[in-house]
């Protein structure tokens, strides 16, 4: 399976990731959500900046770690223990400050000519996807969350 990101323009996220400052990903919430579970070493992931629709830069899975159930304490320290990797703002630390976290390590970030994105609908921040060209303008097919069903 191949991923899109949504990167946080605000935060600077992406111009993170182009730098190498941020190797890694989190993605959080109350219970399990996409990508938790979902996402594997091997893989490739595609990023965005929000805002733009334009997918501009890709890196390969090397790592994946998925939680459920942590208590406070132990959400702090998961983001502390990898706040290198995920080099994120205080706002970042309060927004993934959730009890389900799946934390996403990636390395090769390679920019990439920009592909137009086909936004349809309702989509998340973390699609999961047969092929990138299934979301890209000209050759999108039409998008359902059947490959993001637990």
């Amino acid at each position: 399976m191949e991923h899109l990101v949504y990167c946080d323009d605000k935060e600077k996220v992406l111009d993170k990731i182009m730098d190498g400052s941020k190797t890694m990903i989190v993605r959080g919430a109350a219970g399990r959500k996409i990508p938790h579970s979902r996402v594997f070493k091997g893989e490739k992931l595609y990023f965005m900046e929000k805002g733009t629709a334009m997918i501009s830069a890709t890196a390969n899975v090397i790592d994946v770690q998925n939680y459920v159930k942590l208590s406070e304490e132990e959400i702090e320290k998961i983001l502390a223990e990898h706040q290198r990797s995920l080099n994120l703002t205080e706002n970042q630390k309060k927004r993934w400050h959730k009890k389900c976290l799946c934390l996403v390590k990636f390395e090769n970030v390679e920019k990439i000519e920009p592909l137009a994105f086909d936004h349809q609908g309702n989509m998340d921040d973390w699609l999961i996807i047969e092929k990138i060209e299934d979301v890209v303008v000209g050759t999108s097919i039409p998008f359902n969350y059947d490959k993001s069903k637990f």
